[in-house]
């Protein structure tokens, strides 16, 4: 990824965070428990804030952690951050930097609260080529300041000129199972943009069969695609033990079975009860967009299957009345669950 394309996604891309609206101006990020750079605990000189729903932290600490010489200039407020062949320089206050001589807008200035000169965060390490993630489960924030090849790919996948996979997009490579890929951004639900270790850039597909690339944004984008997919087929008839391969009738699991290998290439065994063996378990309280719920039924330990379609809801079918649609999983379907799988 070149570093003007490096910075244009910085400037496009969702900030690492979001505001409450109903927050004041800036609020201090309690919810992150560490910054990382490279895997080492950055030591901050005072607390991560948030400004409009952008992450700003002590400037000296931030760009010295990821090779960068600082100049500053006290009587303009002005930082000059060098890197290499790179050159960033940002007065603080505007909501207009250069880098390389090349102007460039921020959605949030840098501050000076406290003594403390605070810069946006992923702004400015995206600028000096670095890669900002956001763990949700550890509540971190990583900066990975040199190329970031750890994603594998678990099966052949085309590298293809857009994100694409008809004959509009032509394939640049195969790149077999085993070679490691730099992520540099998730296109939507289905596709990721990506960088080869031989400097090609492509894209390939997001479906989890293809690498080992996981992210809570990417999952969610995901659950959506199963379930705007799923709702396609509410009021589709249901039939016991419906033949697979076909989508005028369904039973739960064979319903399931479709959405999941239709939208994400997951191919799950037809039977409810062997479904329940597939991914990792989680509980009620942890529900995520896409993850299946199964339920006892017809005298079964698990004879039922659903997806969480988020909000409390399930989409599944059961019904001759009222074949696929959605439910509200509510003290009936509590008392019967039995257990909850995630599969992405």
């Amino acid at each position: 990824m070149t570093m003007k394309k490096g910075v244009i996604m910085a400037l496009l891309g969702v900030s690492l965070l979001q505001a409450n609206p109903s927050y004041a101006e800036s609020v201090p990020l309690n919810p992150v428990t560490t910054v990382y750079v490279d895997d080492r605990p950055l030591q901050l000189a005072a607390q991560p804030l948030l400004l409009g729903g952008t992450t700003l932290v002590p400037m000296r600490q931030l760009f010295e952690a990821q090779g960068a010489r600082l100049s500053w200039d006290g009587a303009s407020k002005t930082v000059t951050a060098t890197k290499s062949n790179t050159v960033l320089t940002y007065r603080i206050g505007e909501l207009s930097a250069t880098l390389n001589g090349n102007p460039l807008s921020l959605n949030i200035p840098g501050q000076i609260i406290k003594g403390n000169t605070m810069v946006p965060l992923r702004f400015v390490s995206e600028a000096l080529g670095s890669t900002v993630k956001w763990d949700a489960l550890t509540r971190t924030i990583r900066i990975v300041s040199k190329d970031d090849f750890f994603t594998t790919v678990l099966s052949g996948v085309n590298l293809r000129s857009k994100p694409d996979s008809s004959g509009a997009s032509p394939s640049l490579r195969l790149i077999p199972s085993g070679e490691k890929v730099q992520v540099i951004r998730e296109v939507n639900a289905l596709w990721l943009e990506v960088r080869t270790k031989d400097n090609l850039t492509g894209y390939i597909s997001a479906k989890p069969k293809y690498s080992d690339y996981t992210s809570p944004s990417l999952a969610e984008q995901q659950g959506d695609e199963l379930i705007a997919y799923g709702e396609k087929f509410i009021g589709t008839p249901y039939e016991f033990g419906a033949a697979t391969g076909q989508t005028s009738t369904f039973d739960c699991s064979s319903f399931v079975g479709e959405v999941f290998r239709h939208t994400l290439s997951i191919d799950l065994p037809r039977a409810s009860y062997d479904q329940a063996k597939e991914g990792r378990e989680v509980g009620l309280n942890e529900l995520h967009k896409g993850d299946l719920l199964f339920f006892s039924a017809r005298g079964l330990k698990i004879g039922h299957v659903a997806i969480y379609a988020g909000n409390n809801k399930l989409l599944h079918t059961f019904s001759k009345e009222r074949g696929v649609h959605f439910d509200t999983l509510d003290g009936k379907w509590q008392k019967r669950f039995v257990t909850a799988r995630r599969l992405f």
